[in-house]
């Protein structure tokens, strides 16, 4: 079981002026602590469940080029990115262009984008819920012959690709690894199991019910199940004395019973490094071998 570091409250002591610095030293922390990947959400503003829409926000692939060049080892991905906010080639570019600089690190976090509110207020383009499933559907059939190298026109529904050359490739082989956000059923883990590498679902009472349901999808697509990583959305806060420690443990334990290999969440208070340190002296070694 590996952990992974979700940012996505970039409201810190210090504000703008502060931002950079501190980004680059979390994700220093994260990187040297052994997390197995660092995220950030793809939104403009902030997300009512983590704070006002006022509250600061960094754009996804800018603040993820920032975080290569502070980082090592640490996989880097959105998680994930609204399909409507880029047109299929320019996604797949700005993948392709974190995967070359970051040495080999990128992924693709990608799902069919919810927030209307955002979308409205910055004119960004926001179509019904079925066209946006149609068009992820098409990006992600878009985004794997880009990162093969196939360069055939493209002729969609909703895209039509002239040329599809991405130079330079993708370092990563076979390509960078692309996960899907989400856990509808009738589309998005169907779409999983059909173009998918990894899968992130949020840890609650229907979990064990939406691998059911992906098992089901891979048999019908001829998919190897086991061949998907599983990934969930945790809680991963320690506590000022380290006194949620167990409780963390516990929760990956029970996921990784169920297959799941990474555990990926928000670490409250995360500009105190001290809290990234007990993740990795007290969490990290304890599941190491789940």
């Amino acid at each position: 079981m590996k952990l992974g570091l979700h940012i996505a409250d970039f409201t810190w002591p210090g504000g703008a002026a502060r931002l950079g610095p501190q980004l680059a030293d979390v994700a220093a922390a994260a990187d040297d602590a052994g997390f197995d990947r660092i995220s950030v959400m793809d939104h403009l503003w902030q997300i009512g469940v983590i704070g006002p829409p006022e509250h600061e926000m960094l754009e996804a692939y800018t603040a993820l080029g920032f975080i290569a060049a502070h980082t090592r080892r640490a996989k880097l991905l959105t998680l994930v990115t609204g399909v409507t906010y880029r047109d299929p080639g320019l996604l797949a570019k700005a993948v392709t262009t974190l995967d070359v600089l970051s040495g080999g690190r990128a992924m693709l976090g990608i799902g069919a984008a919810w927030n209307e509110e955002e979308s409205r207020g910055l004119g960004l383009f926001f179509p019904p819920t079925a066209e946006r499933f149609e068009r992820l559907e098409e990006t992600l059939q878009i985004c794997h012959r880009m990162f093969h190298g196939e360069e055939e026109p493209y002729e969609g529904r909703h895209y039509r690709l002239g040329r599809l050359l991405n130079s330079p490739a993708p370092l990563s082989r076979p390509h960078p690894p692309i996960l899907i956000g989400g856990g509808g059923e009738k589309k998005t883990l169907r779409f999983v199991a059909k173009y998918a590498d990894s899968c992130n679902l949020f840890d609650g009472p229907e979990i064990e019910h939406k691998l059911d349901v992906l098992r089901r999808h891979c048999e019908n697509e001829g998919r190897n199940y086991d061949d998907i990583e599983k990934t969930a959305l945790v809680r991963l806060d320690p506590g000022e004395k380290g006194e949620k420690v167990d409780a963390i443990v516990a929760s990956l334990t029970r996921l990784a019973g169920l297959g799941f290999t990474v555990g990926h969440g928000m670490v409250a208070g995360v500009t105190d490094l001290g809290r990234i340190e007990t993740l990795k002296s007290q969490v990290i070694p304890a599941i190491e071998a789940l």
